[in-house]
């Protein structure tokens, strides 16, 4: 048998094997040309044709599709569980290619309560200028969203956890809500990560991700992703990715995938050292109250334990003294950068209400003036812990 058909053969089983596996295999088998074993980059926009309309493998151009994005694409789905994954620019844009695809002028889409300041603002600033209606619930209150769907209600978005308050949903239980009233259910699920938490399995109709933040890891690459199990609408959402053109590049598609193949090892690391850094700001005199769903008191925490193999490495927490000592305690650390953006190797502080969730001011989502959100990265964990404390000395 030939290097390629065994590579062939090997792809084939890829689907049976765990998850780390999976994140370093899955839809990246050795290039049958050179038997190179990372997936080549290939940085070009146009493709010869055998003819007319004699495509070779299917790529003509690569706002349709490029190799190495495939292979992204390929592994994002085998992550996730589903059957279709599509890599876009940003997050963001994944987020407008799915809500354009979806949606109608006097639709209605039930958002939560605490979300990304950038969902916020596609939502009230953008998609509602076309005449899409909009409301907020608590999405860890299935009764409330549950009240919260209208008639003309097609998608009920959720994050979990939460940014930048680290709040649970049950996505099992919104499934059912959403399947009762024949709507869509949609996961944002960057904060986990598919090693954490696989919505899909949960009952989510779609997968969203800044492969920006966990996937890549690196902050060194913008990205985003679509994942779903239904085949029709992963036709649908490529029709729109192609007409919109908004996708991954073949360097940052690269880029994304080989941070993948550290996912699981980095999100052990994360999940660990944030578990120790909310143990500590939990005992602080100077801490009012700290987020993590990790937390026995954590309002969470049931669910989380349920749906989730570990915590996660997102922690937010409340200073006393209000919002200047919050700001205070974000320009004394060292350690932790003061940034933007999250996932990343390297920890980072900032704070949310000047920040990344300014947009979200005077709304139902603005965020406490005194909080302090952080990235655990995967440095010495006593190291991390040694900074905290002198920033809230």
């Amino acid at each position: 048998m030939t290097d390629q058909h065994n590579d062939q053969r090997n792809d084939a089983h890829i689907g049976h094997q765990n998850f780390e596996t999976l994140a370093i295999h899955a839809g990246q088998p050795a290039d049958a040309q050179t038997g190179a074993v990372v997936t080549p980059i290939y940085q070009v926009s146009t493709y010869k044709q055998d003819g007319v309309g004699g495509l070779r493998g299917g790529y003509e151009y690569s706002r349709s599709a490029n190799p190495t994005r495939t292979a992204l694409e390929e592994n994002l789905a085998a992550l996730e569980g589903g059957s279709r994954g599509l890599a876009f620019a940003s997050g963001l844009a994944a987020e407008d290619c799915l809500l354009r695809t979806l949606l109608s002028p006097g639709d209605h889409v039930v958002i939560p309560n605490d979300a990304y300041g950038g969902t916020f603002r596609l939502f009230a600033k953008v998609v509602e200028r076309w005449g899409v209606k909009w409301s907020v619930a608590d999405t860890s209150d299935v009764q409330a969203v549950r009240d919260a769907v209208r008639p003309e209600t097609k998608l009920i978005w959720v994050e979990t956890p939460s940014n930048p308050l680290l709040g649970i949903t049950d996505i099992a239980a919104l499934a059912g809500v959403a399947r009762h009233a024949g709507v869509r259910l949609v996961v944002d699920n960057t904060f986990a990560s598919p090693y954490l938490q696989q919505p899909l399995a949960l009952g989510a109709d779609v997968v969203v991700h800044s492969t920006t933040k966990y996937m890549g890891g690196h902050s060194d690459v913008v990205g985003g992703a679509l994942i779903t199990s239904d085949a029709a609408l992963g036709e649908e959402l490529a029709y729109h990715q192609n007409a919109m053109g908004a996708v991954a590049g073949p360097f940052d598609a690269w880029l994304v995938m080989r941070g993948i193949k550290t996912l699981a090892v980095r999100m052990d690391r994360h999940s660990a050292n944030a578990a120790r850094v909310a143990e500590m700001l939990s005992a602080h005199p100077k801490v009012t109250q700290v987020y993590y769903p990790g937390l026995a008191g954590h309002a969470g925490h049931e669910v989380a334990a349920k749906q989730m193999r570990a915590f996660g490495g997102m922690v937010s927490f409340r200073v006393a003294g209000g919002e200047e000592a919050a700001v205070a305690v974000c320009d004394r650390a060292r350690l932790f950068t003061l940034g933007e953006s999250l996932g990343g190797v390297e920890s980072l502080i900032e704070h949310p209400g000047r920040m990344t969730h300014a947009s979200v001011a005077g709304s139902a989502l603005e965020v406490p003036a005194d909080l302090v959100r952080l990235s655990v990265g995967i440095e010495a964990v006593d190291d991390l812990l040694a900074d905290l404390s002198q920033a809230l000395a």
